[in-house]
């Protein structure tokens, strides 16, 4: 029978904490329900599952215990130092132990949060302000957890599916490299025996394999230095900006991008705008998450164009960062006052079209990639068939 971890808040608020046997994770609930115990979590057991859960999501799943706290009726000081005393990291533990103690000296929970710049983005902060200020802060942090959850899948699914590819990729360059640098060189032997020279292609070939066994290291080394180099410069707000246009121009990446871009920036706007918070802060926030410098930019100008009452979706379209179909709902939702379901509608459907993108690009990918290699292996084959039958030639 699997095994669960559990954790739930007890009769005298205690946190409980252990594993369990059950066919099922409803089955573990109501295990606990019988003793009176509130359940916050229930997940299969594994190895390793502290680091994974720091690892696939610790912020979401911290936001969605503090607000399953409050809804149990528990008080925020309560609530943060059950939090501080089960984390597992010691820098997150740290970290709730200064935001308590600044909610126990008097300050909201905004304000403490605000001491923590490094580990609360403003978005964070402007929608526990909008839940504080309209006392739905519970609710907030559920929403604020659902939004975390939907950005970490989506990032997950565009890396999973460039993983095969990758791989793939990966394994292609291998084999080629093994064939010129480890089969080939042993024809040689047997030709310098006969006294007869290598076929034109086979010594071509050879002269490669010797290129890339001898530049290897030298290679590798240039490769880090350029990572690195490259990585320096992009921390620059000029060669970022260049870099983050030139993306959305490349054909199937860049709209690959955009359907990313779009999703972010609905999925954000969307909620803060649901909590309460104005357009022009909420615009501001959204720049936050979208990690492109060409966006970001096209943003702030929807922001002036909307401050000046002429709409942001006129700006956002002038600018060709995002597609034209969230430009439209965005438009619909500023005439029709409903931008902030219009934007969650659109943030639905965008996610719907980065996965159906993911999936024709890999769709393309594995099989360009599949050829090529087939191709490249397929010519170092011939020039080995063809050395040996030169070499037949020359026994009869």
């Amino acid at each position: 029978m699997p095994r669960f971890v559990y954790r739930a808040l007890g009769n005298g608020g205690e946190m409980l904490r252990g594993t369990a046997e059950g066919a099922d994770r409803a089955e573990i609930a109501g295990q606990l329900q019988k003793r009176g115990a509130m359940v916050l979590s229930i997940a299969p057991e594994r190895r390793f599952s502290t680091l994974l859960r720091l690892e696939l999501g610790g912020g979401a799943l911290k936001r969605v215990e503090l607000a399953t706290l409050l809804a149990a009726g528990q008080d925020l000081d309560r609530a943060l130092r059950l939090m501080a005393e089960e984390a597992a990291n010691r820098r997150v533990s740290a970290v709730l132990g200064r935001v308590r103690d600044s909610v126990r000296d008097g300050a909201a929970l905004t304000t403490a949060l605000q001491r923590e710049p490094r580990s609360f983005p403003r978005l964070y902060i402007g929608l526990v302000r909008a839940g504080e200020a309209g006392g739905q802060l519970a609710a907030t942090l559920e929403r604020l957890a659902g939004l975390l959850e939907r950005q970490r899948s989506l990032a997950a699914s565009v890396q999973s599916a460039m993983i095969y590819p990758a791989i793939l990729l990966i394994a292609a360059i291998g084999s080629i490299a093994l064939l010129l640098t480890q089969v080939l060189p042993q024809f040689v032997p047997l030709f310098a025996q006969n006294g007869v020279a290598l076929p034109a292609s086979t010594a071509f070939l050879l002269a490669l394999g010797q290129v890339v066994s001898a530049s290897a290291p030298y290679a590798l080394l240039a490769s880090l230095v350029l990572g690195f180099g490259l990585r320096a410069l992009l921390r620059q707000p000029g060669p970022r900006l260049v870099v983050d246009r030139l993306i959305l121009r490349v054909p199937l990446l860049g709209g690959l991008t955009r359907e990313v871009l779009a999703a972010r920036f609905a999925r954000t706007l969307g909620l803060l705008l649901a909590n309460g918070v104005a357009l022009l802060p909420a615009l501001t926030m959204t720049q936050e998450v979208l990690g492109n410098r060409a966006a970001q930019n096209a943003v702030a100008v929807a922001a002036e164009s909307a401050k000046t009452g002429q709409g942001m979706a006129r700006a956002l379209q002038q600018a060709g960062c995002f597609p034209l179909r969230l430009v439209h709902l965005l438009r619909l939702g500023e005439e029709t006052a409903q931008l902030g379901p219009l934007a969650l509608r659109a943030a639905d459907m965008h996610e719907e079209r980065t996965r159906l993108a993911l999936q024709q690009l890999v769709a393309m990918l594995v099989p360009a990639i599949t050829i090529l290699m087939g191709a490249a292996v397929a010519g170092i084959v011939s020039s080995l068939l063809l050395a040996m039958l030169s070499l037949n030639d020359i026994a009869q």
